[in-house]
């Protein structure tokens, strides 16, 4: 271990573990738990008082089914939260659960009231997400069965076998949507106050951001089961993700594709670089490539110049952080930071520090970080703000369909571990 590590493990894991502990779970435990109905509450305005929305959607529901799973599983935290990950089990098993055709709805009521039956993978991929960390926790055999069963469902039903990943969108009978709106955001929901929308994006396009947490969902499966299949399908989302979605000219990712994975970018709005999740895409990948025992060094290369880009062109060298997007030939347009890039890109480059040991990532990790303490932070409400301006200013829900803790909060439990682990 270098002595910088040790400096920054110091430094860094008590203001880790507090805003961990104080400020995310500290919120959300007092608010989020159904005990009435079952699963999470997640409407919840700047001052934290509910904001009027209690209907629950598939991939926040299931976020935090396995944000609780993960910190049964952790040393990093004080207590057991298995009974709050059990709440959201039960409820995504008994209410958002298609017993006739498999798979999961969209959203419910709060008591479980179907309200958008149709699926897209991305929700898809969060429930297989959250099962999968349920059942590593638990070993709870039921959890691994409806696993295994949504896994093979999904994949039969959209693996598209001549172009290789998924086709997205599906009827609740799996048949495919092919024209109309679609559930979700073109690019992930982001800062802003709004509950949630829909969006005229072409259903059959193949999307990065979905493939992303498919690749995500489908690492955590595999670790948790073996399935081989699953094992195939990660390889193969694991080049998809390293070099079918990558602009090699800039080293920079783009989100639209056709079928064949064309990518499409004859509308000024798909010709924008997502510097959160091509920053999320290196360490996701990292842990892809670790479940299946394939070396990350083979990856380096790549992950350094996708560092490179977003650094150049979407990194506030003035106060820390990244902003939420630009276009591909430019720097960034969207200057809001939102709560989401922050975590994903400080967890990603506090692992490229210890992979590399190079002291850039260090310096982004501790910048990005310091950045998030003092302005994400809500010290009077607790959790944190969704976005922040480049005045400064806090902007959003502090809780909304989109966003619960998961992403923050699984940040500063990986970087707690990470820091745990160079120190060790």
């Amino acid at each position: 271990m270098s002595t910088g590590s040790e400096t920054l493990a110091a430094e860094y894991l008590p203001k880790l573990r507090r805003n961990l502990e104080d400020v995310v779970l500290d919120f959300w435990l007092q608010r989020c738990l159904d005990d009435d109905h079952g699963g999470y509450l997640l409407s919840f305005d700047r001052e934290g008082e509910f904001a009027g929305n209690d209907d629950k959607m598939i991939v926040t529901q299931s976020r935090m089914l396995w944000l609780f799973a993960r910190l049964s599983r952790s040393d990093a935290v004080d207590g057991d939260y298995l009974a709050q990950a059990e709440l959201g089990y039960d409820f995504l098993r008994e209410e958002m659960y298609d017993d006739d055709h498999g798979g999961f709805y969209w959203s419910v009521s709060r008591s479980g009231d179907v309200e958008k039956p149709r699926k897209h993978l991305y929700g898809q991929s969060f429930a297989l997400y959250g099962l999968s960390e349920y059942y590593r926790a638990t070993g709870d055999e039921g959890a691994r069965d409806l696993a295994v069963d949504l896994f093979e469902t999904v994949d039969d039903a959209s693996k598209d076998h001549e172009h290789g990943g998924y086709r997205e969108y599906f009827e609740p009978d799996w048949t495919q949507v092919t024209e109309g709106t679609t559930y979700l955001e073109s690019i992930e929901p982001d800062w802003s106050p709004k509950e949630s929308g829909e969006s005229v994006l072409d259903p059959t396009l193949k999307l990065m951001n979905t493939h992303l947490h498919l690749m995500e969902a489908f690492t955590t499966f595999y670790r948790a089961t073996g399935h081989t299949t699953a094992r195939e399908r990660l390889h193969e989302l694991l080049d998809v993700l390293t070099n079918t979605v990558v602009r090699k000219e800039l080293t920079a990712c783009t989100d639209k594709y056709d079928p064949d994975w064309s990518p499409r970018l004859d509308d000024e709005d798909f010709r924008v670089v997502s510097y959160g999740h091509d920053l999320e895409n290196v360490w996701l990948t990292m842990e892809a490539a670790d479940a299946l025992d394939v070396s990350t060094r083979l990856f380096v290369d790549l992950y350094e110049r996708l560092f490179e880009f977003s650094l150049e062109h979407g990194y506030d060298r003035d106060h820390g952080g990244f902003y939420f997007f630009g276009p591909l030939d430019g720097d960034a347009t969207n200057r809001i930071k939102a709560w989401w890039v922050q975590a994903e890109c400080m967890t990603s480059a506090l692992r490229m520090y210890e992979a590399t040991g190079d002291d850039t990532y260090r310096d982004v990790f501790a910048e990005t970080y310091d950045f998030v303490e003092e302005y994400h932070v809500d010290e009077e409400h607790g959790e944190w703000h969704s976005g922040v301006t480049d005045d400064l200013e806090p902007v959003g829900r502090k809780g909304a369909e989109y966003k619960g803790a998961y992403h923050n909060g699984r940040a500063l439990l990986e970087c707690i571990e990470t820091l745990e682990s160079m120190s060790a």
